[in-house]
């Protein structure tokens, strides 16, 4: 698995929210890959955090930073079908960052809505 994280090869984690445009929220809840090859790979995807532009998983499946991934997720009550791309990998965590790519205007503010949902 590529342990490189895009744009940033040093960066903790205090640098990461700092390099946000939105803040990420603590959240769990299952994510199943669309692709039915990575669900099979993936087994059990869980989030971490999740904000409007992207999320955190837990995965036992190996990805690349670069690689693309088609996400399905229900949400406090909101199921989405998103497209994004691998941006960091943590090996020793299971751990991935998903930022999301081609997010219609409506998707994104359901997002959001969600999102300060659960920060409450």
């Amino acid at each position: 698995m590529n342990t490189d994280l895009v744009d940033a090869p040093d960066l903790d984690d205090d640098d990461f929210r700092n390099r946000r445009a939105e803040e990420r929220i603590p959240a769990r809840f299952e994510v199943r890959f669309a692709q039915t090859k990575d669900a099979a790979k993936a087994l059990r995807a869980y989030s971490l955090n999740i904000s409007a532009g992207g999320l955190c998983l837990r995965t036992q499946k190996a990805y690349d930073v670069g690689s693309p991934v088609s996400v399905e997720m229900l949400i406090d009550g909101e199921a989405f079908q998103l497209q994004g791309v691998v941006a960091w990998v943590r090996d020793e965590e299971e751990a991935i960052g998903v930022r999301f790519t081609d997010v219609s205007e409506g998707d994104r503010l359901r997002l959001q809505r969600v999102v300060q949902n659960i920060k409450r």
